[in-house]
């Protein structure tokens, strides 16, 4: 019978055995979990550009690419910053727990190990990336108090970083018109375009994270700022179009009643970004990026459609 525990989680297992993989996965799949399987570190970091697992499984040992390795990309990973991995290890050396720990790993298995064991772990592990406030629920990236930590690093360590704030036009009025199940994809939608923009765009250090509702973060290198803004919206405007029937794209606007009963117009949506950056002007705490990010993001909305703004103030 099959179990319900880890129903709708999905779970890589990565691991050049074949025997511990099957094992492995029949385990996870008989307690609900969808499983998805790796033989070696390229794979794995082949698949997770098409899927966000819930948790990875990593065996340390590996040829060409070890565990640890494979630890430290996923953990660079735009959309995988925060998966919890469990490695599997044939030791129980401190040392090599420590190096694990240093790479991201979150927990430790030595093998051999029983299924009980395996299913407990994940099962915690999962649980806990649950609770975390951190993490959106909608498009599992970091939220609030992982982006709060993060320009609290790059404004310490002193290094050139810029801060894109992409924020979604006429948002509201499509989700009263449209329902909320819409309302969701066109959110998730500009999450999956930033992404895949980074990923290709940006550079392993940088960081996605979503503020909540349709408000986003992204942190790069200055020099790379106005090239991801650019194609961010170019995605954004090319797709977003597939959200909308066809007689609000060719009327170019959605129509709806407000709380006085006053039919408005509202243009089809449009994503607008602000850029600051510490290589124009000294950026010396989180309430001073957030507060020049808010004034800048007002002013690219005024420009209607999409846009982005790049503050070039020098103080």
């Amino acid at each position: 019978m099959r179990g319900t525990d880890g129903t709708g989680k999905r779970i890589l297992v990565v691991d050049d055995d074949r025997n511990l993989r099957k094992i492995i996965q029949t385990n996870l799949e008989l307690a609900g979990y969808a499983v998805t399987t790796a033989a070696s570190g390229d794979e794995a970091l082949t698949t997770l550009d098409s899927m966000q697992p819930d948790l990875v499984v990593l065996d340390v040992m590996m040829p060409l690419m070890d565990g640890y390795e494979v630890a430290r990309r996923i953990r660079r990973h735009p959309a995988n910053t925060h998966v919890p991995i469990i490695m599997l290890t044939a030791k129980a050396e401190v040392e090599d727990k420590l190096a694990g720990f240093e790479a991201g790993v979150d927990d430790y298995m030595t093998k051999p190990f029983g299924p009980q064991e395996l299913l407990a772990r994940v099962k915690a592990k999962i649980r806990r990336v649950e609770v975390d406030s951190s993490l959106s629920p909608l498009t599992r990236l970091p939220g609030n108090l992982a982006i709060e930590a993060e320009l609290r690093r790059r404004i310490e360590e002193h290094d050139p970083f810029a801060v894109l704030y992409l924020d979604l036009d006429n948002f509201k009025a499509f989700n009263d018109v449209y329902g909320f199940t819409h309302g969701d994809e066109a959110i998730q939608m500009v999450a999956s375009t930033a992404i895949d923009v980074v990923r290709r765009r940006g550079t392993t250090l940088d960081f996605v994270g979503h503020i909540g509702g349709d408000d986003f973060i992204i942190v790069t290198l200055p020099e790379r700022s106005e090239e991801i803004a650019r194609e961010i919206i170019d995605m954004f405007d090319r797709d977003i179009r597939k959200l909308y029937n066809d007689q609000d794209l060719r009327q170019g606007y959605i129509e709806t009643r407000d709380r006085r009963g006053t039919l408005n117009r509202f243009p089809i949506m449009s994503l607008s970004i602000a850029i600051i950056s510490n290589d124009q002007r000294a950026l010396e705490n989180y309430a001073q990026v957030g507060e020049a990010a808010a004034e800048l993001k007002r002013y690219a909305k005024s420009i209607g459609g999409s846009a982005y703004v790049k503050d070039k103030r020098r103080k």
